[in-house]
């Protein structure tokens, strides 16, 4: 019988799907784990041999779990709704719904071929009304909570309703400027008010943000949209402009997110990007005060994490769209100050903070008083400082913030310098060391200890408070397009009316174009009918892609159910994920939002744990290795050019060595005196590159446009070059697995890309070293059959054979658990070659060693498990204990010295005592010849490591 893979893995496939191997229901009799992967967009791309490198990890994973008896949820679904579906069909004339549902069953097929144990029956798609309805019900469990800073809860909406209504508000239940009012006023505001502040506290919630509005496409534009102050797409001009646009209160959860992080097994890097991203700090927020063109004095409020520096300040910078701009600009600077706001208009917040060369900024012709000193300070308007950031106006410190020091230099601003000579007038010093100079009351006191004594000052004075910030802004919630979930809720006469839980889903109508509504409306502004109802207008936007994968983990333990969006007991079944598998460009967004939602659902009792996720595997990513062609551009000799209207190709090794004699010769050119030569180098499909020669042929039938190319080769073939870069299809370096699949087998595929390194680390792809991996497993197919026969049987093991056994069980089961595929799959490999040697083929010893490579290669260990006569499937099989009885040495080796110096050696029982040692040693031959008839004088014997005979 020979290794048929593809006969074995099609057909165990279709009997694993037909016996529901995969199903999984809640089993409170067994431990539950929890297996998920991040789930994917459905592109029209499929897979290439990047993907799968995550789900074969969490794959191997949930068969090893089950094994060691868990009850294993490993489910799969996609993440259907985006803006890459809603682009490809403006640019297909395709509906969006189409191209998916087409997309998915690509990758579902690709997946399946794979050999992944999915339990298909919990398939979620974030498309699905049946699914958005309750994206859409959750949205409205957050519009209809506020956060407690109290209790440090999200409590209903009613609860603060309650409050007002009794009490008033008070400032203790936020931090932010909110209207104080008492139960009376609260009673007489007409509902549209009482709206109006609620909408101030809502976890969901509505306001007026800056979006990039193009008018030349007449649509909003992400950030990475724009470049340079245009579209992307047609170069047309954008502009900010304000729009209505929906809001997560996530600043609310800032501290419980990070304080979730101690309570997570995330990678300590993981854990730093979302430190970083939330962006906490301590500080004060101090009150400048400004006046206005009209003589006004108004307070300008900002928040510094070095109050030390306060008597350093030297000029005040404000976000260009700060509500105090207008009223404080001078006449004399108005003008300028206008061309300065058109101009940052045009840029995205990303260039704004990205820019370090470019100093910009405008005067505004006012001058800010310092609460300390008193001193006049002039109050610029600068694009590094945004609006939406702190205080949205900053104190600069030139000598001690490189920023401020180059504005300072770019604006001829003089600087102050409170730090003496840690200050070289060449850059600016963050230091926190120096003995404060110039700095009045703070004077010779050392910086760190100067923040605090600042801090007490401010608040004493009035002029301020201790003030915790955080980088992280309220997450936006709307997008202007039409492929996502529709928001629940209809505008009646500006205040925002939730729909009823029986009126879900509220379904995604049906458009046949995609252009953009009015003033940078979505396309669902175009459907009047749709828009216009009774009593009002439906929102026109609709939910971002994030909004279906922060809680889809929680669907995937109910899928089914149309009551709730899951089941309590389901959701306390499973509980958290207990690992997710995913790639690190979700570290901060996704995982920020579904953390915070999953507080939210805590809070309001829906879910029993406040972290979706326990422990986090970033899979690194694998690396294509791309191809290039050389394209003659410019051939020159002199001042004569040669092989015009030519479509010619250059081999890499003459252009290497700079042969331009070959190119001559083929281009019919005798002798060059003076050659002056351009290529370019362009990306080719590696599937056309056998290692780096190309099919030329293949290579012209690629593109009508290439059809007629010709090669100047070497020794007639044409060679590429080689650059490692990310798999990408627009690199032409994606190699799809269905055709590695198909040659090689799923099992041997599945191996490959874990014995290829570490799962968390980035590694190129090179399909050549997945013939080893195929022929380990053709080795192992021979421990049982050979020339079509079969040749194992039942006979009892060695111990030299149960040591190889039991020494693998061990490596691989540790290995296993703490995610190690690539050494693993090397075991197996050491594992088979001693088995090869030692002649083993007893089923005592094969049976153990498929059940632990089951999870790795499951049709071939299902295959072999049944043709030795087992009945029941390898998935059912207990894993196999390691037994350490096995590993133990039997006899010992020991070397014998005579006077230090090495003489024999001697092999005794393991356990043979410090007697029986010394009279083997004397005994012995060698040793006698030393000994010359003598007694020694001395024995020295140390245990497991050596003997030493002194005469």
């Amino acid at each position: 019988m020979e290794y048929s893979f593809r006969d074995i893995e099609a057909r165990w496939r279709e009997a694993w799907k037909q016996n529901g191997a995969y199903r999984v229901i809640e089993d409170p009799s067994k431990p539950k784990c929890y297996v998920l992967d991040m789930f994917p967009y459905p592109s029209g791309a499929g897979l290439h041999v990047g993907h799968p490198l995550g789900y074969i990890a969490s794959d191997i994973y949930s068969r090893y779990k089950r094994l060691k008896g868990f009850n294993v949820l490993h489910p799969m679904g996609f993440d259907s709704f985006g803006l890459p579906a809603e682009q490809y069909a403006i640019e297909t004339g395709q509906h969006p719904a189409r191209t998916t549902e087409k997309n998915i069953a690509t990758f579902k097929s690709q997946l399946d071929k794979i050999g992944f144990c999915y339990d298909w029956n919990r398939e979620v798609r974030t498309s699905d009304p049946s699914y958005y309805k309750w994206t859409q019900w959750l949205f409205l469990k957050l519009f209809e909570s506020w956060y407690n800073p109290v209790s440090r809860k999200a409590e209903p909406i009613s609860a603060l309703i309650a409050h007002f209504e009794s009490e008033g508000s008070r400032r203790a239940m936020g931090d932010r400027a909110l209207p104080i009012f008492g139960p009376e006023e609260w009673n007489g505001f007409p509902p549209s008010r009482q709206q109006e502040i609620l909408m101030e506290y809502r976890l969901a919630f509505s306001a007026y943000g800056e979006v990039n509005w193009c008018e030349g496409l007449g649509t909003v534009l992400a950030n990475d949209e724009v470049v340079n102050g245009v579209s992307e797409r047609g170069g047309f001009p954008v502009e900010k402009k304000k729009m209505r646009q929906w809001y997560l209160r996530i600043t609310a959860f800032a501290e419980r997110l990070l304080e979730g992080l101690e309570k997570v097994e995330f990678s300590e890097a993981m854990k730093e990007m979302q430190r970083n991203w939330i962006g906490r700090s301590e500080g004060a927020e101090v009150d400048f005060s400004v006046m206005t063109q009209d003589g006004q004095k108004k307070k300008l409020t900002v928040y510094t994490t070095r109050p030390d520096t306060i008597f350093g300040v030297d000029f005040m910078v404000l976000a260009p769209e700060h509500e105090l701009v207008a009223s404080i600009t001078d006449g004399a600077c108005q003008k300028a100050v206008d061309e300065y706001l058109k101009y940052v208009k045009s840029r995205t917040e990303r260039e704004r903070m990205s820019e370090v060369k470019q100093v910009t900024g405008c005067f505004t012709g006012a001058y800010a008083e310092n609460p300390f000193s008193g001193k006049k300070i002039p109050v610029y308007i600068a694009e590094y400082v945004l609006a939406g950031y702190g205080t949205g106006a900053i104190m600069a410190v030139p000598c001690g913030d490189q920023r401020d020091f180059q504005f300072a230099k770019a604006f001829d601003i003089p600087i102050t310098n409170i730090i003496g000579d840690f200050f070289n007038g060449q850059e600016a010093n963050p230091t926190k060391e120096a003995l404060l100079q110039q700095s009045g009351f703070l004077d010779g006191m050392p910086m760190s200890k100067a923040i605090g004594a600042a801090i007490s000052h401010i608040e004493k004075s009035g002029i301020g408070k201790r003030k915790v910030n955080y980088k992280m802004r309220d997450a936006g919630f709307s997008r202007q397009r039409y492929w996502g979930e529709p928001f629940p809720v209809i505008w009646e006469e500006g205040v925002a009316v939730p729909l009823s839980t029986e009126q879900l889903p509220l379904s995604l109508p049906h458009v046949d174009t995609y252009g953009p509504g009015p003033e940078g409306e979505g396309p669902l502004a175009n459907l009047k009918d749709w828009v216009t109802v009774n009593n009002g207008r439906r929102e026109t936007s609709t939910m971002p892609g994030y909004a279906g994968s922060s809680w889809y983990f929680l669907r995937y333990m109910d899928p089914h159910n149309e009551s709730v969006f899951c089941r309590r007991e389901a959701s306390d079944y499973w509980g958290q994920v207990d690992v997710y598998v995913g790639g690190t460009e979700h570290a901060v967004g996704h995982l920020l939002y579904s953390r915070m939602w999953t507080k939210v659902f805590y809070d309001l009792g829906l879910i029993g744990f406040d972290e979706p996720f326990r422990k986090l595997i970033n899979q690194g990513m694998i690396q294509g290795s791309s191809r290039f062609v050389n394209r003659l551009e410019k051939f020159m000799d002199g001042d004569v050019s040669y092989g015009e209207g030519k479509l010619l190709f250059i081999s890499q090794g003459i252009v290497d060595r700079k042969d331009w004699n070959a190119v001559a010769a083929y281009l019919g050119v005798k002798e060059l005196k003076k050659p002056s030569v351009q290529v370019s180098s362009i990306h080719v499909d590696v599937n056309m590159v056998d290692g780096i020669e190309l099919d030329m042929d293949a290579f012209r039938s690629w593109r009508p446009d290439l059809a007629k190319a010709e090669f100047v080769t070497e020794d007639g073939k044409y060679l590429c070059s080689v650059e490692t870069e990310k798999m990408s299809k627009s690199k032409f370096n994606t190699v799809n697995p269905d055709v590695l699949v198909e040659k090689y087998g799923a099992d041997t595929f599945r191996m490959y890309e874990m014995f290829l390194g570490p799962v968390e680390q980035s590694k190129p792809w090179d399909s050549k070293g997945i013939e080893g991996v195929h022929r380990f497993l053709k080795k192992l197919w021979r421990l049982y059959f050979q020339d079509g026969k079969e040749i194992w049987n039942n006979e009892a093991p060695t111990d030299a054979e149960l040591k190889v056994l039991h020494r693998t069980i061990r490596k691989v089961d540790a290995d296993t658990e703490h995610f190690s595929f690539n050494t693993a799959v090397s075991a197996f490999m050491v594992c088979v070659n001693e088995l090869a040697d030692l002649k083993c083929n007893k089923k005592s010893v094969l049976d153990p060693l498929l059940i632990i490579l089951a999870p790795y290669a499951p049709h071939i260990a299902e295959e072999l498990w049944r043709l030795t006569g087992n009945t029941t499937g390898i998935l059912a099989a207990p894993y196999p204990v390691f037994e350490e009885k096995y590993l133990i040495e039997s006899t010992r080796e020991y070397p014998v010295s005579v006077n230090g110096k090495l003489r024999t050696s001697i092999t005794v029982a393991s356990d043979a005592g410090q007697q029986d040692v010394e009279k083997l040693v004397i005994d012995n031959p060698v040793i006698q010849k030393w000994l010359e008839g003598k007694p020694p004088k001395k024995i020295i014997f140390v245990k497991d490591k050596m003997v030493n005979v002194v005469v």
